[in-house]
Order: C-alpha cells, then structure tokens, then sequence
C-alpha cells in the first residue's frame, strides 16, 4: 500500500481552513488575564491570555487599534472579542483581537499593587534610604541565573568597558519553585563579601516569570543590604517591587552593567585629556613666571651693591670728565685773559717805556718826582733806566707849557 505524504505547508494550510470554516473560532468572546504585554513600534500589541493554567497567544493589529480606549498592561483582566486563526508559518494558532474590554485586575496584578503600597508606607522606596552607585566600582557583583543572555550581556558589557573589574556571579534561580529563597541567599552572600555594587536580575518574561522579584522577602533583602544594589529585571517595559526598593533600576542588564562600571577607555582618555592640558596650563605657568623671575632678577641685579657701585663709579666718572673738561675750559680761558693782561701789562709797563729812553726819577725819600714842581735847584734825585740808576743834581729848572689838542 502506497503512503500519501504531505507537506508542512500542505498541513498548516489545511487546519487553518478548518479553523477558518468553523464557526465558534470566527466570532469568539474570551476571557483572561492579560501576561507579557508588549506594544510593538509599528503599533501592533502583543500579548497572551491566560487563565487556570493555560494561556493563549493574541495579537490586536493597529488597523484594529481604534475602539482601544484604555493602556493595556499586564495583569488586565480583559474580555477579547475576535477570531482564532492558524499562523502558518509557525504552525501555532492565536487570537486575533478586533475589541478588547477591561473586565479588571489580575489576582496577580492586585498583589503587586498592594505589596507596593505597604512597602511604600514602610518607607522602603524613600530616596533617603537610597545609597550612592560608586562611579569606580572594581569588584561587582551578580545575582542571576548562571546561563541566558543577562550574565553574557553583564560580562561582554563589563570586559568591553573596563577589562580590570572583577565580576562576581552567584548562580540563582530567578523563576520558579525555590527561586525567591535563592535570589535573596545571593543577595546576602555576595553582601557579606565587602563588594563595591550588586546588580540583581534577569531576562525578560512574562509577569510570571518575573514574580520572583515582586515578593516582600526579595524587597526586603535589597532594602537590608549593605551593598548599592542596581536592579535590572527584564525589560525597560518591565517594572518590578525590587525596581523600587534598589538602590537604582537599570532598564535592562546591558543597562546595569554600563552603570555599574565606569568605561576604562574614556576615563584614560579623559586622563590624557587632563594631562594634556595640564602640561599646557603648567608650560604657560612656568613661562609667565620665568618671565616674572627674569624681570625680578633684572631688577636685583640693578639694585645690587656691586651694581649700585659701578653705576656711581661711572657717574663718578662722568662728574670727573665733566669737571676736567669744565675746568680745562676754565683754565684756557684763564690762560687767554691772562695773556691778553700780561700783553696789556707789557705794553704800560715802565721798564719798556724805559727801554725806549725814558727814566724813572725820585726825590732822596723815594717818592716819584712826577712833575717839577717837586724839585729846587740844588736838589739831589735819582734816575732809574733801564739798564741801572744814577743821582742826578739839579741846576737849573725850566718851566714849558705843552700844547693840549
């Protein structure tokens, strides 16, 4: 007997007419709680219903958008009216949503919200009690599940910003049975080591795969720790009861790492940076007080004694030259009036005139006999000439008048 074979697609194709041709699935009304909602940037919704265990795939595209009247999140209990078709290229069925009404709050949902409001009351999310993320932080530590792209996205992200920080991994479970027990033992394990900062997390998931950190026993170990603690639990969309207790909340892991580590290659080249310019502040400084010291040194090199004493000795010199020259002058001129006196002293000096043939003549007392009336007949004189004396005796005396022009 010959076999039939089908094709994958041939299947796919044919049980998503069979749910095409049914009736039921073509106009359907669900309820559930609404888990893993995530608003896509093209502006479809995706999101799942569950209830009693089970749960559903849904998708409302943004044609459909328009009678949405309220912002769904997860924990929403909502009344979905539409059709479940096949998605043949995964082989899955899924609801697709034309109306989605809000029927209420989750159970799930309704804890959340009343732990956050009795932990908020108690003071565990006040910014005083928030302690500080150590920008050079050496040693990290984390609190996550030894597998999966959180403790990979945390390690890449760490060795790629600074290679000499040391991460510390407590392996966890963070879903599950015995994963709140286990979260908070690494929480208090890694605290007890004296580390620089805890990061605290995991992937994304749905609000059941995250429950782990919306417990009080998991609030209240972050709330005890010593250690700043970044929490980095899912999604940015993702919001937990250990986002608001934690010292900081990361959106992501990745997020948490690029926090909780400073970038070593930016910070050294910041440092050159700073070196750079402190080289230049510091040559800019050393010319401005070179210049200022070689001014001052000018200064007390004019102001030295020995310089004070070769200025004076110069302007000694100076004096002197200017004295003798002065004095030089004054002796030349002295020199001139008194060649010019001796000429005139020369020219009325007797001894000249009695060179020329006249005589000096002088009564017995040596007084000058200047004119005839001084002498008598008789009377003894003297003549000085030029070459000696003699005493001359008076014998006659004549009196002569001169002519006066």
């Amino acid at each position: 007997m010959i076999k039939k074979i089908y094709g994958v697609y041939q299947i796919n194709q044919y049980i998503k007419n069979m749910f095409a041709q049914d009736f039921v699935l073509n106009g359907i009304c669900i309820k559930g709680e609404v888990s893993n909602c995530k608003y896509h940037s093209s502006g479809h919704i995706y999101f799942r219903l569950k209830e009693q265990g089970s749960a559903m795939d849904a998708v409302m595209f943004v044609r459909d958008r328009k009678g949405l009247n309220f912002s769904m999140k997860d924990g929403d209990q909502v009344q979905v009216t539409g059709s479940i078709q096949v998605y043949d290229r995964d082989g899955k069925y899924q609801l697709y949503a034309k109306e989605i009404e809000l029927a209420g709050s989750g159970d799930l949902y309704q804890r959340f919200e009343q732990l956050k409001q009795e932990l908020e009351e108690m003071g565990m999310f006040a910014k005083e009690y928030k302690k500080p993320i150590p920008r050079y932080a050496t040693r990290v530590g984390v609190v996550t599940a030894p597998t999966g792209a959180a403790i990979q996205d945390i390690r890449n992200i760490s060795s790629r910003r600074n290679p000499y920080v040391q991460v510390i991994l407590y392996p966890a479970l963070v879903q599950g049975e015995g994963a709140v027990s286990s979260i908070v033992n690494g929480i208090r394990t890694l605290d007890a080591m004296g580390l620089d900062v805890l990061i605290v997390g995991r992937g994304g998931g749905s609000i059941e795969d995250l429950w782990a950190f919306n417990e009080e026993a998991v609030a209240r170990a972050i709330f005890e720790c010593d250690t700043p603690v970044i929490s980095a639990v899912g999604h940015e969309t993702d919001t937990t009861i250990a986002d608001y207790v934690a010292d900081l909340r990361a959106p992501t892991p990745s997020a948490a790492a690029e926090q909780a580590v400073f970038d070593w290659v930016q910070f050294q080249e910041r440092l050159e940076s700073y070196q750079q310019r402190f080289c230049r502040e510091m040559d800019y400084l050393i010319k401005i007080k070179k210049a200022k010291c070689d001014m001052l040194s000018a200064r007390l090199t004019k102001m030295s004694p020995r310089n004070q004493l070769n200025e004076k000795m110069q302007y000694a010199g100076e004096l002197q030259f200017r004295m003798e020259s002065a004095m030089q002058k004054v002796l030349e001129d002295r020199k001139s009036r008194f060649r010019l006196l001796a000429q005139r002293m020369e020219d009325i000096s007797p001894l000249k005139k009695l060179g020329h043939g006249f005589a000096y003549l002088s009564d017995g007392q040596g007084q000058a006999i200047l004119g005839i009336s001084q002498v008598q007949k008789d009377d003894r004189i003297q003549a000085v000439l030029e070459d000696g004396s003699m005493t001359l005796l008076v014998e006659e005396i004549k009196t002569e008048e001169r002519w006066h022009g």
